[in-house]
Formats: structure tokens, sequence, C-alpha cells
């Protein structure tokens, strides 16, 4: 888009009131954002008075131009009911591809919940998972859910958690779990190798919203002895559905399945 352009100037024009946000100010007056921009105040004037009838801009009690957060909280709201009704197209194209029970789950403090599920009859799974909270540090979707994380807010997180073993590979200390976090990382997916039960193996990959955060995890899961042979083919489905679903909920990634990024 062209700065010159009246689209272009306006643009230019939130940034810099966010700009000013960022570093601890309550918005910008005209003056403020004109020097910032090192522009003619009359001609930003004009873009924030535009802004502000479009609703991206707010005005303080001093008259100064602050971003309208309403924008963001229904963009939120959005972004969640995308994830529900689109998570579930993601979950049964994934489960077709590979025969296996696919869920997406969330973080819940030091938990995750599975917010969708498809189980396919093959599965031979029993039960229902939704709403279900399991410990992040051995569930399918806690390195996924944890991918961005700095390791000082993992710990945090594990802050007074006891490490109990839920499998023959439960991680037995957040540091064990920062390994194996580390090691998905350069994967480009995490793999649970018996970590919440004896003979479980799961694949899972963090899917970002439009503010690049990751706000949910996409989850292949079964039988090691099943899934395990079958892990580089999956790997390869989990990554396009990642992808597709990334697309449908704000995130920067390619609109139909593809190639994986790794």
């Amino acid at each position: 888009m062209s700065k010159t352009s009246s689209m272009g100037r306006g643009m230019l024009a939130i940034l810099a009131v966010g700009e000013r946000h960022a570093e601890g100010h309550d918005g910008g007056t005209v003056a403020e954002v004109a020097g910032r921009l090192e522009k003619d105040r009359s001609q930003v004037s004009r873009s924030l008075k535009g802004a502000l009838q479009e609703g991206f801009l707010a005005r303080t009690q001093d008259r100064a131009y602050r971003l309208d957060w309403s924008l963001l909280t229904d963009a939120q709201l959005v972004t969640d009911q995308r994830l529900r009704t689109d998570g579930l197209a993601a979950l049964e194209g994934l489960a077709a591809e590979t025969t296996e029970a696919c869920f997406l789950g969330v973080l819940s403090g030091n938990s995750t919940v599975t917010i969708a599920e498809h189980v396919p009859a093959s599965a031979n799974l029993v039960g229902s998972w939704l709403g279900r909270p399991y410990p992040a540090y051995c569930s399918d979707a806690g390195q996924a859910l944890l991918w961005d994380a700095p390791e000082e807010e993992v710990r945090r997180i594990f802050h007074n958690v006891d490490f109990l073993r839920h499998g023959p590979n439960t991680p037995l200390s957040v540091d064990e779990f920062l390994l194996r976090l580390d090691g998905a990382r350069a994967r480009g997916y995490s793999i649970v190798d018996e970590e919440a039960e004896p003979g479980l193996y799961s694949l899972s990959a963090p899917i970002r919203d439009f503010k690049g955060e990751v706000v949910a995890a996409l989850q292949i899961v079964g039988p090691k002895t099943r899934l395990e042979p079958q892990r580089e083919h999956h790997a390869l489905a989990l990554a396009s559905w990642r992808d597709w679903l990334e697309a449908r909920v704000g995130g920067a990634a390619e609109t139909e399945p593809g190639p994986p990024i790794r």
C-alpha cells in the first residue's frame, strides 16, 4: 500500500498511535503523532479523524487519540468462534488422512483441555476427552501449547507442580520437559511417546492466531505400535492441516493443505 494514499497515511497514523501505546503512553495528540511521522499537522489530523470515524481509534479525556481496543476484542471473538467451527473441519480432514483420533486442545493454567475432537471408528478409542483437563507437562498438547513460551514462563507455569509419572516416559522435572520442548521446536512438531499413558503416542503442532500467538494445539493420538511407523506421513498431514486452520483463524499460513514448514 502506498504511503502517499489516504489509506496509507491513515494506517501510518494508526501505527504511530500504537507505537506510543507500546512506549507506555495513553495514545497521542495530533502534534505528537505528527512529530513522530515528521508530517504536516493538518494532514495527520485528517488521517486521525478518518481513523476515528472508522472505529480504529478513540479519544481520551484530554483529546488525545488512542487505539480502540474493542476492535481487538471483536477480532478475538471471531478467532475463538473459527477455532471451534473450522477446527472441526480440520480435525475431520486430518482424521480422514491418518485414520487416527484427532484433537484440538488449549492451555488452562498448567493443564491442557480438549475443545474439539474427531475420533473415527477405526481409531478404536473409547470415551470423549472434551472439557477434560490433563497435566500439560505430559499431555499430548502440552509442548505445542508452550511452543513460544520462554523458559522463565514455562518454569512459572510449572512452579509447585508435582511431576507425577503417568507413563513410562513421563518427564519428571521442568528441566526434562524443556529439553523435550527444545527437541520439538527443532523438529517442527512435538512427539509425546508414552508420556501420558503406557502405549500412547501422539504428534502435535501449535496453532497461531492473527496476533501470532499460540492459541491451540492440533493433535494426532493413538497406539504407539500403529502411529510410530507412520510418523513421517502423519507429520506431513499434521503440518498441512495446521496451515489450513491457521489461515482461518488469522495466522500467516497457506489457505489450502500443503507441504509442512519443516
